[in-house]
């Protein structure tokens, strides 16, 4: 099962190659729906998944960022588009770090589908920064011959 999984990774890694750009627009579109997700629904169901409200609002608005960030350099016409690329992965990573920090110090507070969805959130954005570094790291084409 794990080789399966490795090798559909290496074959979004091939393909994202070929156009990069599509990375940014994923990036940037997977943070409306976080912040969505983190500063609408879950601040409204509160009791329902557990995390304080004053924990969600900020961990929405640091989304809203990210996804200004990654729009802005999908919509525009970018050279150094793997330096861009990696300071949006390394955002994200740290990104995961404090949202593990405040599972681990909610932990009390969070039911079972609130540890599922931050789970869950953080295992979709570590697989999309380990995408975009090697991405970053392997493409040899430029951002702006890939623009549409």
């Amino acid at each position: 099962m794990l080789k399966v999984n490795t090798n559909m990774i290496a074959k979004i890694i091939q393909t994202a190659s070929k156009n990069p750009r599509q990375l940014f627009l994923i990036d940037g579109v997977g943070a409306i729906v976080t912040a969505f997700l983190t500063g609408i629904v879950l601040v409204y169901f509160e009791s329902f998944f557990g995390m304080p409200k004053s924990i969600l609002i900020p961990l929405a608005l640091v989304a809203c960022g990210f996804s200004v960030y990654s729009l802005t350099c999908y919509f525009t016409n970018i050279r150094n588009w793997q330096f861009l690329l990696r300071i949006i992965a390394v955002a994200n990573l740290l990104y995961c770090g404090v949202t593990m920090g405040f599972v681990v110090y909610y932990f009390e507070l969070l039911t079972s589908f609130g540890l599922l969805y931050f789970l869950s959130e953080l295992l979709i954005i570590v697989v999309l920064v380990m995408i975009e570094w090697k991405v970053a790291k392997i493409s040899p084409t430029d951002f702006a011959e890939n623009a549409d």
